[in-house]
């Protein structure tokens, strides 16, 4: 059981707190100076605001949903509290986690939906202005989700002196982020797969053609997917890996150090993640180029250099940090480890191996899905005989690139607790995502760069134009693949390290001590580890026919306007854009409810029935079959996608070719693998392992 074990009034999470005010401070200043840029003609300025209107429009609706169930939850928490003192703070931890996640996805997709008509006027001047406004965009999404993130959590710490009812914050935020991304993923791939079955296959006109009435609820769906969705998703991984850094800190401090023992290690996850809110503004000075072949080396050289600062400044904290509770858990283990814990060195190398280990995920995960390697041309090659092929060869690259992002994510864990044990694997995940600022940043620049490039089409802008947004548009593909890979394994480091705090939180339990722990040969664990083994399939299973679902009246819909209204192909018949808006909205929002009551009811009732070892397996059971199904799906998705873009360049055919058209039909079916499936299972185990902690109080007192 965790204990309060410091005053609140320290030096360090007061200056965390000071660096995330100082984060949003930033990110307000970013977006003055991209609204106070030009918007373009009025044909422009129309076509934005028509995707602002629905984009919005989506957002208002899905919260008002939401606070709904964050309501139900609230009150739930709030009627423990007389069994559970801690249960009043952890409900409004809760309450706050999901206002904060839900403030962050608004003012993300406020910015990109101001920034994408902006960004093609730009591109009207240069590509350097073009890539300034749309990188100056996504760091306005960064900065507000670390910002926000952060000063969440210092606020209850001030409050609390005591990390364990924190974990209610994580609550609020994970489960906010599961519907954000599930709903927003549906919205998204529901418009894009309508648009693109209807509009380039049957009617083969281009993507962004304005002809095609799903074409700007594909635009939408850029937004409310891969800006909201991903930022509620990294804003949850953010405030998770901090939180159960410190309560296994708080931990460590109690059976290791006593009541006047040094407590830095409580706090140095706070300080870190502040530093690398200022690295992370550091590092953007960086990311400038005039040359569309230089685009990626630019954003990839901004996270690096904010990377090399923090980990600068990372090394002169851990060597003035009082580590004595660490190295006096380092004497007391058993087994080959321990002896670096508690020392400055091992550490570090703990927080150092989460950061390279994201990087390294990410650039895995950039060769199996980028256009210019060998994986998706190959895909692109096997179009030639067919769809069945693309899609064998698709399915094939999707799970051989789970090998070596898995076996880096060991390496990772392994090296992590050598340095500092368990402990030392929660920093690695809080070192992972340090630099949260900047890489959230480059991967939501992504979709405002698509926005601008679809704007361009549509009011008829001059091709150089289009040429500039295409050019940010192929970058923003790849370096998606950067924050896909920071997303999965920051997940599989968050949830070990929720995971182990659940193991903490009931370790005293009758039932833990009378079996020392979670034992494979149990049948009740192995009962649990066989059911969170399956979550992860039945869960994509339903996202997935969802976005069929939801696809499928798009279609129809899509092929109502161009069979009714024959002007639509001509050019002399305006499409009802609104009508497809509205068909993305509702089935998105209706589909979504029940995978996301399901990751916060399953554990419940399983914890509940079979028992705490039960509960223990599911986890466990979730978290490695999570990890493998997220990498195949986000993989073989990008693969998909970018095979598509390697014949769309000329490649066999070119556009309108057979091989394109069978290219096409894999994207399709990858749409929802990498953007609505694979994503929300990230926030699936992490949402379950915090679930887990929250209730584990009523677990012991049934």
């Amino acid at each position: 059981m965790l204990v309060p074990v410091l005053a609140a009034a320290d030096w360090q999470s007061i200056l965390a707190a000071v660096f995330a005010v100082a984060g949003l401070i930033f990110a307000y200043m970013l977006y003055t100076e991209v609204v106070s840029k030009s918007d373009g003609d009025d044909k422009m300025r129309n076509i934005a605001s028509a995707i602002q209107e629905g984009a919005m429009a989506f957002l208002r609706t899905e919260y008002k949903m939401l606070s709904i169930f964050v309501g139900i939850v609230f009150l739930l928490l709030v009627s423990r509290a007389k069994a559970d003192e801690q249960a009043l703070p952890t409900a409004f931890a809760f309450l706050l986690g999901a206002v904060c996640s839900g403030i962050a996805g608004w003012i993300g997709m406020k910015m990109a939906t101001y920034a994408n008509v902006r960004t093609t006027e730009a591109a009207k001047t240069s590509l350097s202005a073009a890539l300034g406004t749309a990188f100056s965009s996504g760091m306005v999404m960064g900065l507000t989700v670390v910002g926000l993130g952060l000063l969440g959590v210092c606020i209850f710490w001030f409050a609390l002196d005591n990390p364990e009812p924190i974990f209610g914050f994580g609550f609020g935020a994970s489960s906010i982020a599961l519907f954000a991304r599930v709903g927003g993923g549906i919205f998204t791939k529901a418009a894009d797969v309508g648009a693109d079955l209807v509009g380039k296959v049957e009617a083969g006109i281009p993507e962004d053609d304005p002809r095609n009435p799903a074409v700007i609820a594909d635009n939408v769906g850029d937004n409310v997917g891969d800006v909201a969705g991903m930022g509620a998703d990294l804003f949850e991984s953010y405030v998770g890996s901090i939180i159960a850094t410190m309560a296994i800190g708080a931990g460590v401090v109690a059976k290791f150090g006593g009541p006047d023992a040094p407590t830095g290690i409580v706090v140095l996850p706070l300080l870190l993640a502040g530093v690398g809110i200022v690295c992370s503004i550091f590092g953007r000075k960086f990311v400038a180029t005039e040359d569309e072949a230089k685009l990626n080396a630019a954003l990839f050289k901004g996270l690096m250099m904010a990377s090399l600062a923090f980990s600068a400044v990372a090394a002169v904290l851990v060597y003035t940090t009082d580590l004595a509770p660490l190295k006096a858990a380092g004497e007391a283990a058993t087994g080959r480890f321990g002896s670096m814990w508690g020392q400055g060195h091992g550490l570090l190398i703990s927080i150092l191996s989460g950061l390279v280990c994201g990087v390294a995920v990410g650039k895995v995960t950039e060769y199996y899905t980028s256009d210019k390697m060998k994986p998706a041309q190959t895909i692109a090659q096997q179009s030639q005989t067919g769809a069945a092929t693309n899609l064998i060869y698709g399915l094939a690259t999707g799970m051989a690139s789970c090998l070596f992002p898995v076996l880096f994510i060991c390496i990772a864990i392994i090296l992590a607790y050598m340095g500092s044990g368990l402990y030392g694997i929660a920093i690695a995940a809080v070192g992972m995502l340090s630099t949260l600022g900047i890489s959230l940043g480059v991967d939501a620049y992504g979709p405002v760069a698509d926005n601008a490039g679809g704007i361009a089409e549509m009011s008829e802008q001059d091709p150089s134009v289009r040429q500039r947004t295409d050019a940010l548009d192929a970058a923003g593909n790849t370096t998606a693949a950067i924050g896909k890979g920071f997303a999965i394994g920051s997940a599989v480091l968050t949830a070990l390290a929720l995971f182990n705090s659940y193991c903490e939180t009931v370790a005293d339990s009758e039932e833990f001590q009378a079996s020392a722990g979670l034992d494979l040969l149990d049948p009740l664990v192995l009962v649990g580890l066989l059911i969170g083994a399956m979550l992860p399939f039945f869960f994509s299973a339903l996202t997935m026919t969802a976005v069929g679902r939801a696809a499928n009246a798009m279609i129809e819909e899509v092929r109502r306007q161009f069979r009714e209204k024959k002007g639509i192909l001509e050019g002399t018949e305006k499409p009802d854009y609104a009508r497809c808006v509205e068909i993305s909205t509702k089935g998105s929002l209706k589909e979504m409810m029940f995978p996301g009551i399901l990751a916060v009811t399953v554990p419940v009732i399983v914890g509940y029935a079979i028992g705490l070892k039960a509960l223990g397996g599911l986890l466990a059971g979730s978290l490695a079959s999570g990890a493998m199904l997220a990498l195949f799906m986000a993989n073989a998705g990008g693969a998909w996608d970018n095979a598509k873009k390697y014949v769309e360049g000329g490649a066999y055919g070119g556009k309108g070719s057979e091989t394109h058209k069978a290219a096409v039909v894999g994207d399709t079916v990858g749409d929802p693998f990498k953007d609505t499936s694979g994503p929300s299972i990230n926030i699936l185990i992490k949402l379950m392992c915090v679930v887990s902690v929250v209730a584990a109080q009523t677990f012991l007192a049934k």
